[in-house]
């Protein structure tokens, strides 16, 4: 199936961050591939920022995203990439997202259905897949970010651990 017919999820048009944890614990060679990723998102849908630091997060809405942190599961095949944002997850507080991206067509549904299943369960902080999305590698910039993957299409997922309060 081509990127062109994946389904999207996205719920509204919202403003990313890469969180000060990322910006201050991460080399700029880690963050560089975020970054680069990220561009790949339709730029209708997001406007991207890295400068989220904890004393401006009062200004920041409910549309804002929060990138903690990011599971690359780029080259793994189906299930190692839920099976890394499970662990990455745990280190995950409230109101903070989770950016992961894979080349594997079934990461695409085992995300999406371990995101649904948590719904509806009683947890106390549920999974709230923001973004589901499929972009194919056509740019220089998705060439440079995938340079050592022989795939043509990057799945997308943001996943944002909500309050349930």
């Amino acid at each position: 199936m081509s990127a062109n017919n994946q389904s999207i999820i996205v719920r509204g048009s919202h403003a990313m961050h890469l969180s000060e944890t990322v910006l201050d614990t991460l080399p700029e060679a880690k963050q560089q591939p975020i970054r680069q990723l990220l561009k790949l998102l339709p730029a209708d849908t997001f406007s991207s920022t890295d400068n989220c630091k904890t004393s401006a997060s009062a200004e920041l809405t409910h549309e804002t995203i929060i990138i903690k942190d990011m599971v690359d599961g780029r080259g793994l095949a189906c299930p190692m990439p839920l099976l890394k944002t499970k662990v990455a997850l745990r280190h995950v507080a409230a109101g903070e997202s989770l950016y992961v991206v894979a080349t594997d067509p079934n990461s695409q549904a085992d995300i999406t259905a371990f995101c649904e299943q948590n719904q509806k369960t009683d947890t106390v902080n549920p999974l709230l897949l923001v973004v589901n999305q499929a972009t194919a590698a056509s740019s220089e910039e998705a060439t440079a970010t995938q340079s050592k993957y022989s795939v043509d299409t990057i799945y997308h997922f943001i996943i944002t651990k909500t309050d349930s309060n």
